[in-house]
Protein backbone atom coordinates (compact mmCIF):
# COMPACT_ATOMS: atom_id res chain seq x y z
CA UNK A 1 0.00 0.00 0.00
CA UNK A 2 1.17 3.56 -0.96
CA UNK A 3 2.09 6.30 1.74
CA UNK A 4 2.16 10.03 0.52
CA UNK A 5 4.38 12.32 2.55
CA UNK A 6 5.63 16.05 2.21
CA UNK A 7 9.57 15.73 1.49
CA UNK A 8 11.20 17.75 4.44
CA UNK A 9 13.76 17.43 7.01
CA UNK A 10 11.36 14.31 8.66
CA UNK A 11 10.98 12.35 6.00
CA UNK A 12 14.40 12.36 4.34
CA UNK A 13 14.68 8.99 4.26
CA UNK A 14 11.54 8.34 2.69
CA UNK A 15 12.23 10.73 -0.04
CA UNK A 16 15.39 9.05 -0.91
CA UNK A 17 13.56 5.77 -0.92
CA UNK A 18 11.20 7.31 -3.61
CA UNK A 19 14.00 8.95 -5.39
CA UNK A 20 15.89 5.35 -5.60
CA UNK A 21 12.98 3.87 -7.37
CA UNK A 22 13.84 5.18 -10.71
CA UNK A 23 16.88 2.98 -11.86
CA UNK A 24 19.94 4.81 -13.09
CA UNK A 25 23.55 3.99 -14.64
CA UNK A 26 26.90 4.66 -12.50
CA UNK A 27 29.26 7.03 -13.43
CA UNK A 28 32.76 8.10 -12.70
CA UNK A 29 33.57 11.31 -13.05
CA UNK A 30 36.84 12.58 -12.64
CA UNK A 31 38.88 16.16 -12.42
CA UNK A 32 42.40 17.05 -12.45
CA UNK A 33 43.41 19.15 -9.25
CA UNK A 34 46.83 20.51 -7.86
CA UNK A 35 47.13 17.88 -5.59
CA UNK A 36 46.40 14.97 -8.05
CA UNK A 37 43.63 13.31 -9.77
CA UNK A 38 40.41 13.37 -7.94
CA UNK A 39 37.14 11.44 -8.82
CA UNK A 40 33.44 10.49 -7.46
CA UNK A 41 30.60 8.56 -8.25
CA UNK A 42 27.30 10.08 -9.45
CA UNK A 43 23.97 8.35 -10.76
CA UNK A 44 22.84 12.17 -11.84
CA UNK A 45 24.46 11.99 -15.25
CA UNK A 46 21.83 13.00 -18.51
CA UNK A 47 21.81 13.82 -21.87
CA UNK A 48 20.86 17.40 -22.58
CA UNK A 49 21.91 18.17 -26.19
CA UNK A 50 22.61 16.82 -28.84
CA UNK A 51 23.88 20.35 -31.24
CA UNK A 52 25.86 21.28 -29.22
CA UNK A 53 26.67 17.91 -27.33
CA UNK A 54 25.74 18.42 -23.87
CA UNK A 55 25.82 16.38 -20.81
CA UNK A 56 24.60 17.04 -17.24
CA UNK A 57 25.96 15.86 -13.54
CA UNK A 58 24.92 17.39 -10.01
CA UNK A 59 27.23 17.51 -7.33
CA UNK A 60 26.21 18.16 -3.62
CA UNK A 61 27.20 21.47 -1.98
CA UNK A 62 28.36 19.45 0.76
CA UNK A 63 30.50 17.12 -0.56
CA UNK A 64 34.38 17.64 0.97
CA UNK A 65 35.18 17.24 -3.06
CA UNK A 66 32.74 19.81 -4.05
CA UNK A 67 34.45 23.01 -4.96
CA UNK A 68 37.68 20.85 -7.13
CA UNK A 69 34.63 19.56 -8.94
CA UNK A 70 32.87 23.06 -8.91
CA UNK A 71 35.42 24.78 -10.17
CA UNK A 72 37.09 22.25 -13.28
CA UNK A 73 37.05 23.66 -16.32
CA UNK A 74 37.41 20.20 -18.03
CA UNK A 75 36.35 16.80 -16.38
CA UNK A 76 35.79 13.48 -17.77
CA UNK A 77 32.54 11.07 -17.37
CA UNK A 78 32.76 7.37 -17.18
CA UNK A 79 30.23 5.13 -17.46
CA UNK A 80 31.06 1.81 -15.54
CA UNK A 81 30.36 -1.68 -16.89
CA UNK A 82 28.36 -4.25 -14.63
CA UNK A 83 31.56 -5.53 -13.33
CA UNK A 84 32.75 -2.68 -12.25
CA UNK A 85 30.50 -2.49 -8.58
CA UNK A 86 34.21 -2.00 -6.79
CA UNK A 87 34.74 0.91 -8.80
CA UNK A 88 31.57 2.46 -7.96
CA UNK A 89 32.11 2.18 -4.02
CA UNK A 90 35.47 2.40 -4.04
CA UNK A 91 35.14 6.30 -5.36
CA UNK A 92 31.82 7.04 -3.78
CA UNK A 93 34.04 6.41 -0.39
CA UNK A 94 37.60 8.09 -1.47
CA UNK A 95 38.26 10.55 -3.95
CA UNK A 96 41.60 9.26 -4.63
CA UNK A 97 43.33 5.71 -4.92
CA UNK A 98 44.12 6.12 -8.29
CA UNK A 99 46.89 3.28 -7.94
CA UNK A 100 44.55 0.53 -7.74
CA UNK A 101 43.59 1.66 -11.59
CA UNK A 102 44.69 2.17 -14.45
CA UNK A 103 44.62 5.24 -15.73
CA UNK A 104 46.30 8.23 -18.02
CA UNK A 105 46.04 12.22 -18.45
CA UNK A 106 43.95 12.97 -21.75
CA UNK A 107 44.82 16.32 -23.99
CA UNK A 108 43.22 18.74 -21.24
CA UNK A 109 45.18 17.01 -18.23
CA UNK A 110 42.09 15.72 -16.80
CA UNK A 111 42.65 11.60 -15.51
CA UNK A 112 40.61 9.08 -17.57
CA UNK A 113 40.36 5.80 -16.22
CA UNK A 114 41.00 3.18 -18.97
CA UNK A 115 38.57 0.28 -18.04
CA UNK A 116 35.00 1.79 -18.42
CA UNK A 117 31.79 1.04 -20.61
CA UNK A 118 31.72 4.93 -22.57
CA UNK A 119 33.52 8.12 -21.80
CA UNK A 120 32.50 11.60 -22.36
CA UNK A 121 35.58 13.98 -21.67
CA UNK A 122 33.89 17.86 -21.27
CA UNK A 123 34.45 21.32 -21.05
CA UNK A 124 32.54 22.96 -18.48
CA UNK A 125 29.61 24.51 -20.43
CA UNK A 126 27.69 25.77 -17.08
CA UNK A 127 27.12 26.16 -13.60
CA UNK A 128 23.49 26.07 -12.03
CA UNK A 129 22.15 26.42 -8.75
CA UNK A 130 19.81 23.78 -7.32
CA UNK A 131 19.45 23.88 -4.04
CA UNK A 132 22.08 21.82 -2.02
CA UNK A 133 23.43 20.72 -5.57
CA UNK A 134 24.91 22.32 -8.05
CA UNK A 135 24.02 20.81 -11.89
CA UNK A 136 27.39 21.24 -13.93
CA UNK A 137 26.49 21.07 -17.76
CA UNK A 138 29.78 19.80 -20.03
CA UNK A 139 30.04 20.48 -23.73
CA UNK A 140 31.47 16.99 -24.85
CA UNK A 141 34.64 16.94 -26.88
CA UNK A 142 35.44 13.23 -27.41
CA UNK A 143 33.58 10.01 -26.41
CA UNK A 144 34.14 6.66 -26.81
CA UNK A 145 32.45 2.98 -25.81
CA UNK A 146 33.22 -0.57 -25.71
CA UNK A 147 30.87 -3.50 -25.95
CA UNK A 148 29.42 -4.26 -22.97
CA UNK A 149 26.66 -4.08 -19.90
CA UNK A 150 25.88 -1.45 -17.92
CA UNK A 151 26.22 -1.15 -14.43
CA UNK A 152 22.59 0.24 -12.82
CA UNK A 153 21.75 1.42 -9.23
CA UNK A 154 18.37 0.58 -8.20
CA UNK A 155 16.44 0.97 -4.95
CA UNK A 156 19.87 1.11 -3.10
CA UNK A 157 21.55 -1.99 -5.08
CA UNK A 158 23.59 -2.76 -7.84
CA UNK A 159 22.86 -5.00 -11.00
CA UNK A 160 22.48 -4.78 -14.73
CA UNK A 161 19.34 -4.07 -16.98
CA UNK A 162 17.42 -7.32 -18.02
CA UNK A 163 15.32 -6.88 -21.03
CA UNK A 164 11.81 -9.13 -21.15
CA UNK A 165 11.57 -11.52 -23.07
CA UNK A 166 10.00 -10.71 -26.89
CA UNK A 167 6.56 -11.76 -26.26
Amino acid sequence: MASSFVPGPDTLRAYRDVLGCFGSGVTIITVATPDGPMAMTANSFSSVSLDPPLVLWSVAKSSRRYQPFFDAPHFAIHVLDDTQKDVALHFAANGNGFDRFDWSHNDDGVPVLQDRLALFECRTYGRHDAGDHTIIVGQVLRADRRDGAGLAFDQRQYGRFQPFDAD
